[in-house]
């Protein structure tokens, strides 16, 4: 716990140092903070805060810098947004015409408004059955097709554990439609939790795989859109080290721990802020992402946020993020 003079000169040195991008010393922290304090008691104050692992001294400088750990106790206890005119920047529109330009947009939006990198989950097209067919492609191979109330198709080969005719495949196929038409495949899933124990052994086993397909089609929908990753190399945190923008990159260029970053993101409520270095969701110490969830008639379908270094204005980020994702919401519901 820090007393109150500690806590005010933490929020005065993060401040600065967000504002300067220069370690602060002793003597700008007291001009800073407004407290009137000799510069020996501020060195003994940021001397704790150091022990405490909230601040941390580069080897090139006698000012201090804010570590992730000072950065989370900044956002979580210290952190005010100010109301903020947004409408001055130079902005893209968002159309509610088309789901696809309503994303892009967005990516476009976060991007111009924070000058790093925006980024938006598409949102997650869920499968429905509407129709299933088992096609005998040979022996022990079945082409499944899952058609949905929209009438799209998809089609998947599997291998199973044993053979079946043509006319098997016909039965499992008419029982399954109308058991299980119109339903996800996550409620698919649940059912055949409680379900399958009752079903005849070689139909409990093709519903399985026809799960399982219908599962992979609809991971590989999610998709994201990033916009602004050249951003980054203005950055003065990344633009000295070649090494951080290439591995910032290949993140971009790899999309598979963005998309693990923003599905944890996904589950929660409102405004969400990562601070590389405190946790393995993002994978960069010097890296920061601000999210929050976006919906589609009351139902979340994806997210959206920024990336950028550490030191960034996050009550601006918070801000940005919470007026995008209000944006897309209102684009993509029904009025």
């Amino acid at each position: 716990m820090l007393d109150e003079r500690a806590k005010t000169l933490l929020k005065a040195l993060v401040e600065r140092y967000i504002a300067d991008g220069q370690p602060v010393g002793s003597r700008t922290l007291s001009r800073a903070s407004g407290l009137d304090l000799s510069p020996a008691t501020i060195r003994n104050v940021m001397a704790d805060l150091e022990d405490l692992g909230l601040i941390a001294s580069p080897h090139t400088s006698a000012g201090r810098i804010p570590t992730a750990r000072g950065y989370r106790l900044f956002v979580d206890t210290m952190l005010t947004a100010q109301p903020r005119d947004l409408g001055s920047v130079d902005q893209p529109q968002i159309h509610p015409d088309q789901p696809q330009r309503v994303i892009a947009s967005a990516a476009q939006l976060l991007s111009s408004l924070s000058s790093f990198v925006g980024v938006v989950t598409a949102p997650r097209k869920v499968s429905v059955f509407h129709h299933i067919e088992f096609l005998r492609l040979s022996e022990r191979r079945v082409l499944v097709i899952l058609v949905t109330p929209e009438g799209d198709v998809q089609n998947r080969v599997i291998l199973t554990a044993q053979d079946y005719t043509q006319s098997q495949l016909q039965e499992a196929s008419n029982f399954l439609t109308a058991q299980y038409a119109g339903l996800s495949i996550e409620q698919v899933r649940e059912r055949l939790k409680s379900e399958v124990d009752a079903l005849r052994g070689e139909i409990a086993a093709l519903m399985q795989a026809a799960v399982l397909a219908g599962s992979e089609a609809d991971d590989s929908q999610e998709q994201v859109v990033i916009s602004g990753e050249r951003n980054l190399l203005t950055v003065q945190d990344f633009s000295s080290d070649m090494g951080s923008l290439r591995k910032l990159f290949d993140l971009f260029e790899q999309k598979t721990q963005l998309m693990r970053l923003l599905d944890v993101s996904s589950r929660a409520e409102g405004v969400r802020i990562y601070i590389g270095g405190e946790s393995r969701v993002v994978p960069f110490e010097e890296l920061s992402v601000v999210s929050a969830p976006y919906e589609v008639n009351g139902q979340i379908v994806g997210t959206l946020g920024v990336i950028g270094p550490t030191r960034m204005a996050y009550d601006r980020m918070i801000q940005i993020v919470d007026i995008t994702s209000r944006l897309v919401t209102n684009a993509l519901s029904t009025k």
